[in-house]
């Protein structure tokens, strides 16, 4: 992979009452309008920016359109005192098809497919690869309109741990193999 212009954080939202219920809310019917975030998700979301190293007010905030990281991604912007949020449809959480709605415990049987066929769309979900392949979008986007640029890419788990997977050139079969991003966790993607 050649050098990027500019440095790209991962920001997964708070715990959302949809965390708390223990369900699958990957649908874009429901998750842009509801399942937001938690009062202890506001106060993940404000104890990660304070102890966050690396960007300020300058840094640009992209976000999921999901309710539960476009309220993560405001308390980012209004704590850093950061340009308004950029929303993008690419950053949104994975579909897991007919598990959408269920117990997140079925998200395992995703993954299981994932590390032997990452090109599967089993059970309705979104295959591994493909979610791998409209998160680096984003990053060839904004590899095209900003240089220097410090940028925070607030969205979901599986997305970002896909996101990550591309950033070290592994494939999407990898991406459970990879340090988990916690509610409101937030990394560096490229140094």
């Amino acid at each position: 992979m050649k050098p990027l212009k500019n440095k790209y954080f991962a920001f997964r939202h708070g715990q959302s009452r949809a965390n708390v219920e223990g369900i699958i809310i990957s649908n874009p019917a429901i998750g842009t309008i509801e399942y937001g975030l938690t009062e202890e998700g506001r106060e993940q979301v404000l104890a990660s920016v304070a102890s966050a190293k690396g960007f300020g007010a300058d840094a640009l905030i992209f976000s999921s359109d999901f309710r539960r990281t476009r309220e993560t991604a405001e308390i980012v912007r209004e704590q850093l005192g950061a340009a308004e949020v950029v929303l993008d449809e690419r950053l949104r959480e994975r579909f897991f098809g007919e598990w959408d709605g269920k117990s997140h415990t079925n998200y395992s049987e995703a993954w299981k497919t994932d590390m032997f066929d990452p090109d599967r769309e089993y059970n309705g979900a979104e295959s591994s690869r493909s979610v791998q392949e409209r998160m680096w979008s984003v990053i060839q986007t904004l590899e095209k309109q900003y240089e220097r640029q410090t940028i925070i890419l607030v969205s979901h788990g599986d997305p970002l741990m896909l996101l990550q997977t591309a950033f070290k050139n592994l494939g999407p079969d990898k991406h459970r193999s990879l340090p988990y991003i916690e509610t409101a966790g937030c990394r560096l993607l490229n140094a």
